[in-house]
């Protein structure tokens, strides 16, 4: 009798274990979004891009032969037209190289947006609707910097995406690309936001939305949604060895994009707010120098002459810590938020200089690239070593003491310091002479993270010099 009532209760128990993951199972499916209606109420917004380009190819360019030569019918014999009909390896027809991309309609009159690197170089841009309309594209602006192109197909009565705001999403919240990897119309994949705000080298303009979704060769220009349906960003670059997904992709912001929309529908062109000075990421050492309680912030390594930096009094040493009402997390995260600053608006900007906060306002100016000269060192005669391992001479170029030699294993080495470098501040101090450096050398403090701004092939760093006791 007891065995049977075992065998009862572990019958009972069987079907209750049963029962509990049928309803987990059935709560965690309930749990995962259904895209379904997302995908279909939005593929129609979703084109693919092909591009032509004239490429010549032409194997015996500039190769010429006499007038009656007996191999000039020899040559066009077997190479025909690829010799050249001018008897001098010119004039072969052009071939057409095409790329492949996707792109997604904004307004109900026909403006697309896409990537800049889709359509670069493009002799023709052709778009594919969903219902398989095949229209030549007009090219109406683009922006590198930001790497988004504006196009214009001649259409009415389309079917624009919602535009939605990317500075509302969360990292985890799921989120569904649509776009044509590989040449496969309208492939759908979804993920999660993994990072917000990232900056990848070459690209300091964009503070990227960081995704898991599966983005290969030919979503680039393609939407990202989110639950709502609405854009928050263009897919535009994947972290890869492989050439494939490997689990990093990269949005645009879509607020990024539309800013780039509004200017070149305005004006034909995107301009970019400047400030005027070369920034550093602080380290953990350099914020203890600075008197910072943590690394956050963009340390100003140099002020260019005649910028709006210099104008309004940014200094050398400077630590920003919040521009135009936006904390500065890291020197990454400045340049994107000047870049997209009005030319001409005054905004304040909030440094810390001699381990004091101060608030100072800007006039914003528009950018331009510029160019900084390479410091040539002149050779000296050897001296003898300083305190912290340096001999160094006045600098005939720059303000400062140019670094002539240093010494193994000493403070300065340890630091990083280089021969050919110019010290421009040390210890928030500003170097002016020899004396003035020798006076500093004296009074620096033992055990203490110390700041040291040197000049090296035309640019600025903050190093950290540690001197033992």
């Amino acid at each position: 009798m007891s065995s049977y009532k075992s065998l009862c209760l572990k019958s009972a128990l069987s079907v209750v274990l049963l029962s509990i993951l049928l309803i987990s199972n059935s709560l965690f499916a309930a749990s995962l979004p259904d895209f379904t209606e997302l995908a279909e109420d939005n593929s129609s917004s979703v084109v693919n891009i092909s591009t032509t380009k004239k490429v010549s190819s032409t194997p015996f360019k500039g190769m010429e032969l006499p007038k009656d030569s007996p191999f000039g019918d020899l040559f066009k014999h077997f190479f025909g037209d690829q010799f050249g009909k001018d008897g001098k390896g010119n004039g072969h027809p052009s071939q057409k190289s095409e790329s492949l991309g996707s792109g997604f309609i904004i307004s109900e009159d026909g403006y697309v947006l896409t990537n800049y690197h889709v359509i670069k170089g493009a002799d023709e841009i052709i778009v594919r609707l969903s219902d398989k309309r095949t229209l030549v594209a007009k090219l109406i602006g683009t922006d590198s910097m930001t790497d988004v192109a504006l196009l214009k197909i001649d259409a009415e009565n389309l079917n624009a995406v919602k535009i939605g705001n990317s500075n509302k999403l969360k990292v985890g919240e799921w989120v569904l690309a649509i776009g044509s990897p590989y040449g496969f119309d309208h492939s759908v994949t979804a993920g999660i936001v993994s990072a917000k705000g990232r900056s990848l080298p070459r690209d300091v303009y964009v503070p990227f939305i960081q995704t898991d979704v599966a983005i290969n060769p030919g979503n680039s220009g393609g939407p990202l949604f989110n639950l709502d349906g609405e854009v928050i960003g263009i897919n535009s670059q994947i972290y890869t060895n492989t050439g494939g997904f490997m689990g990093l992709s990269f949005a645009i912001p879509i607020e990024v994009a539309m800013d780039v929309v509004a200017q070149i529908k305005k004006s034909g062109h995107v301009t970019r707010g400047w400030l005027g000075v070369y920034i550093q990421e602080i380290s953990r050492e350099l914020a203890e120098s600075f008197g910072l309680d943590r690394a956050k912030g963009a340390l100003v390594s140099q002020v260019i002459k005649d910028s709006p930096a210099e104008k309004y009094g940014i200094l050398a040493g400077d630590v920003i810590l919040k521009f135009n009402g936006h904390w500065v997390t890291d020197s990454n995260h400045l340049p994107a938020l000047v870049g997209r600053v009005e030319v001409g608006k005054k905004v304040t900007v909030e440094v810390l200089r001699d381990k004091k906060r101060k608030v100072l306002k800007v006039v914003i100016a528009e950018l331009a690239l510029e160019e900084v000269n390479e410091v040539t060192p002149a050779a000296a005669p050897k001296k003898q070593f300083d305190r912290i391992g340096l001999q160094v001479k006045e600098s005939e170029k720059h303000q400062g003491v140019l670094v002539l030699e240093v010494e193994a294993d000493s403070a300065a080495n340890i630091t990083g310091m280089k021969k050919g470098d110019v010290i421009l501040m040390l210890n928030h101090k500003t170097l002016s002479s020899v004396s003035s450096y020798k006076k500093i050398i004296k009074q620096l403090p033992v055990g203490t993270a110390i700041p040291v701004l040197i000049m090296r092939n035309g640019g600025r760093l903050f190093h950290v010099l540690k001197l033992k006791g």
